[in-house]
């Protein structure tokens, strides 16, 4: 049985594994998506992450592939009650489709519930932060949208410490929705950002943390190791910027971690992330039932102290 966590300081409880919807409608289609699904609830995990503009960047996409994927899917199995659906709005989806103002956000909402084929969102969350818009008016609109049962809790995504900061006084100040999460980038190549300047402020606050590219675009599986394997994906033009020094070494750990543990590169950078505090549950995504059972091992994976101290000197520095 596989324990769950808080997400931050609200009621709703998560596996520590969470499943990266980007994916759907990308780089796997319907079909593979419904059986990946189905093999991640079926091992005891429920934190499915999506966004409403996921894929727009796919030729022909227009934007909500992957939300429709997942409601499908929540359709057919009848399960919506027991999965954890997590959206995200605010990024461009069309002319003038943007933002988080008060006005977008109702329409955003709606458009999100219809491709979902639901009537409640789990936890909704602002993409990036909108700096045209007043933190007030944004979490109005949040408080709106649970008053009228459509969201149950909010978070943030690609916000700086000092923002998160504003928006929780503001929502303390004015008896508003406060941002329950925080979805940074946060692996164990990017640490520097997320521990220095949202880390401290989310143990202190009891901010749950739903980190991306928990994997770093999949360089810490280890498959990419020169410029040719760039190829081997979609996704390998994003790994190219972890080919350097540091990266190797931190590739070097995770081979020795792993060995040692008789398990792959891939489990235990997800171990990694789930044995920081912060970390409620790193997002990442499989592409494959069998890449998925990588993923979900970490969950079991017990790491050494000294297996910690390994992975923490190699990826020391930025």
């Amino acid at each position: 049985m596989i324990e769950k966590r808080s997400l931050g300081k609200s009621d709703i409880k998560v596996a520590p594994l969470a499943f990266g919807g980007n994916v759907f409608g990308w780089t796997i289609d319907e079909a593979r998506s419904f059986q990946v699904l189905d093999a991640f609830v079926d091992a005891g995990f429920n934190l499915i992450d999506t966004a409403d503009v996921y894929s727009r960047w796919v030729p022909g996409n227009q934007g909500g592939e992957s939300e429709m994927i997942i409601g499908k899917w929540m359709k057919i199995r009848n399960n919506r009650s027991k999965v954890v659906i997590a959206t995200k709005l605010g990024m461009e989806m069309g002319p003038s489709l943007k933002g988080l103002s008060k006005s977008y956000m109702a329409k955003a909402v709606e458009s999100s519930l219809k491709r979902l084929q639901t009537d409640y969102i789990d936890l909704y969350q602002a993409h990036r932060d909108d700096e045209t818009v007043p933190l007030e008016e944004t979490l109005d609109a949040f408080t709106g949208l649970i008053r009228a049962g459509k969201v149950k809790v909010i978070g943030a995504s690609n916000y700086t410490g000092r923002r998160l900061i504003e928006a929780l006084q503001i929502s303390e100040r004015h008896g508003l929705a406060s941002y329950v999460t925080i979805q940074p980038r946060y692996n164990l190549y990017d640490r520097a950002e997320f521990e220095n300047d949202l880390e401290p402020l989310c143990l202190e606050k009891n901010i749950g943390v739903i980190n991306y590219y928990s994997l770093a675009s999949g360089f810490l599986t280890g498959k990419y190791r020169s410029k040719q394997d760039l190829s081997k994906s979609a996704r390998g033009g994003r790994v190219e910027d972890y080919m350097n020094d540091r990266g190797m070494r931190i590739l070097k750990a995770l081979d020795q971690v792993a060995e040692s543990n008789r398990t792959s590169q891939a489990t235990v950078a997800l171990a990694w992330l789930m044995n920081r505090k912060s970390v409620t549950a790193p997002i990442a995504s499989a592409t494959s039932v069998e890449q998925l059972h990588d993923l979900t091992k970490a969950v079991q994976l017990k790491l050494s102290a000294k297996d910690i101290e390994t992975l923490n000197q190699a990826s020391a520095g930025k």
